[in-house]
């Protein structure tokens, strides 16, 4: 009548965000949930041959997590030529399941996570290894900088992140980070959705 804990595979030990390359489609972000506390949030997809939908599990009826996912689609839509030519909205179909790795109640802030995951399934390309993404995008691409910096990047470190992929906007807030913290990553600052989205799959 005791309780054990296991750890398994897909845990990759006890780091949240495990070293080596993922899945193409596979997303850790970092955000404030629903609580206010602040967590990772884990996205996975998969591509499939269709008509240009984008199904979403694991978001229950959150109205701010499922416009913040048609964000990432449309802005998709729109721009994706601007990626790469090989982005397809009209001929395949999207799934992404949305997983909040903490029980702290889904995020709202998806759309450049999103738009990341559906770019990685769309090219074949995983994210960085370790990678946290933070920041988040309005359906025009503007970057909107990242909520309690220095609590976010703390929850980064603990959850084993080594590279942080972080907006422009933010770098006003470096003066709230203790240096150590700072230190503690490779952090890549993006300036643009695009930008992001190629920082995160390492294309030059």
């Amino acid at each position: 009548m005791s309780e054990h804990y296991v750890s398994v595979p897909e845990q990759g030990g006890d780091k949240l965000i495990p070293e080596g390359l993922c899945n193409p489609g596979q997303v850790y972000t970092v955000s404030q949930g629903k609580s206010g506390m602040i967590g990772v949030f884990r996205l996975e997809g998969q591509m499939l041959p269709g008509n240009g939908k984008l199904e979403r599990t694991g978001l229950g009826s959150d109205r701010d997590a499922k416009e913040s996912s048609n964000t990432a689609f449309n802005y998709l839509k729109a721009n994706g030529s601007r990626i790469s030519g090989s982005i397809s909205t009209t001929s395949k179909d999207y799934i992404i399941n949305y997983q909040d790795l903490q029980g702290i109640g889904m995020t709202g802030k998806l759309a450049l996570p999103t738009l990341i995951a559906l770019c990685s399934i769309a090219l074949g390309r995983p994210v960085q290894s370790s990678t946290a993404i933070l920041g988040e995008i309005s359906i025009s691409g503007t970057l909107i900088k990242v909520d309690n910096l220095a609590d976010t990047l703390q929850v980064c470190l603990d959850s084993g992140a080594k590279k942080v992929l972080l907006p422009q906007t933010s770098f006003v807030d470096f003066a709230t980070v203790p240096p150590e913290l700072m230190s503690a990553f490779q952090l890549i600052p993006y300036q643009s959705a695009e930008d992001a989205v190629f920082k995160a799959l390492g294309v030059e």
